[in-house]
């Protein structure tokens, strides 16, 4: 049996380069990002009701992709219908030398920092949730305008789910002070494309997830 000794420390040493190269490109990705995150820059032009009040800047974008969760329920007619009864989960990604880097993740959950103005306590169901990739730091926030898909074009496509305005609820920065979301005041989703009711027939309890992409633009106050 050749069990060939001779290449191992090779490879060892080539595992050492892949290691110290990944390590130094999240390094400067994450530089890039933090970096990025301080140049404000112009969004599309968008209606009022998905506009941020003046006084906030554009700061970051990312390019989701995800899913919009359904479920099958009684209607007060006897028949059954989808319910967009969970909120969408989603992967954002920017443009890195030509690759796409994933930024941030997109869920449910309980706010832990909320805002004085906000109802306490948390309503059980959560909020829509964003999360640095790079710095763990968070923001909450709730819808507070929306238009039609199709109605628009910063929202072009016809069918698909709601382009939006949301508003923070909370923030929070990451355990070893990352600050990448911790001011973000206002989250648009546009450029949806699916995620829209199922049209096919249900059955109560039944579950869907339909794939959507949007793009996320995160606004601060501006300084």
């Amino acid at each position: 049996m050749n069990h060939k000794f001779g290449q191992q420390p090779l490879n060892t040493g080539r595992s050492r380069k892949q290691l110290v190269t990944v390590a130094l490109l999240f390094g400067f990705a994450f530089g890039t990002a933090t970096h990025a995150s301080a140049q404000a820059f112009t969004p599309p032009a968008t209606p009022q009701d998905i506009t941020p009040p003046e006084g906030n800047t554009a700061f970051l974008v990312g390019h989701a992709f995800g899913s919009q969760g359904y479920t099958c329920l009684s209607t007060s007619t006897g028949g059954t219908a989808w319910n967009p009864t969970a909120r969408p989960e989603a992967t954002l990604f920017t443009s890195f030398f030509g690759n796409s880097l994933q930024i941030i993740t997109h869920f449910t959950s309980i706010n832990a920092n909320q805002k004085d103005f906000v109802t306490k306590p948390v309503p059980l169901s959560g909020n829509a949730t964003w999360q640095s990739s790079f710095d763990t730091s968070k923001v909450w926030a709730t819808a507070v305008g929306h238009i039609d898909a199709g109605s628009d074009e910063s929202c072009p496509n016809t069918g698909s789910i709601q382009c939006l305005l949301l508003q923070s609820v909370g923030n929070q920065e990451g355990p070893t002070g990352g600050k990448l979301l911790a001011k973000t005041s206002f989250v648009q989703r546009l450029n949806t494309k699916g995620g829209s009711v199922p049209t096919t027939a249900c059955s109560v309890g039944q579950t869907q997830l339909v794939p959507y992409t949007a793009d996320y633009y995160f606004f601060r106050p501006t300084e």
